[in-house]
């Protein structure tokens, strides 16, 4: 299993493994990670969360299945340094959702943050298509629902 996303590529961040609804995600901190106290960036801190929730998550579909992110909470305990490393574990799924734990911790072993987060899993669209061309209705005639846009 890779993670796919041209993001979190670009962070550097490396997948461990994934697998039976577990995860371990690990990333090296660059300068342009960190904030003015020269620590782990909160977003890096909950990206690499998000990532590492998603990925566990992900470990338990079927080929042609993903997740998306439909809610998330971290709890900061410390800053991060060095290297930050993301557990997580589904805790509960359904059909349709996951919902996960992780920690992450640093390169000391620091308990840097907490996340939970709830994920939908989603068939995967095709690469190379518009996202909103793929998602159009197939009834030109249905009318939006009131939870739509």
């Amino acid at each position: 299993m890779v993670i796919e996303s041209p993001f979190i590529d670009h962070l550097g961040a490396q997948l461990v493994s994934a697998t039976d609804g577990t995860s371990e995600v690990v990333l090296t901190l660059r300068p342009e990670h960190l904030n003015t106290w020269a620590v782990a960036h909160g977003g890096i801190t909950m990206t690499l969360a998000d990532c590492a929730l998603a990925m566990a998550a992900r470990s338990l579909a079927a080929d042609g299945i993903g997740v998306v992110t439909v809610e998330m909470k971290v709890n900061f305990m410390q800053p991060g340094s060095d290297e930050l490393r993301a557990t997580a574990r589904v805790l509960h799924r359904s059909t349709t959702m996951a919902y996960c734990e992780g920690e992450i911790r640093d390169s000391e072993g620091h308990f840097v943050a907490k996340a939970l987060g709830t994920f939908k899993y989603m068939r995967r669209l095709a690469v190379g298509r518009e996202v909103r061309q793929q998602r159009l209705r197939s009834d030109p005639s249905a009318r939006p629902g009131p939870s739509d846009g």
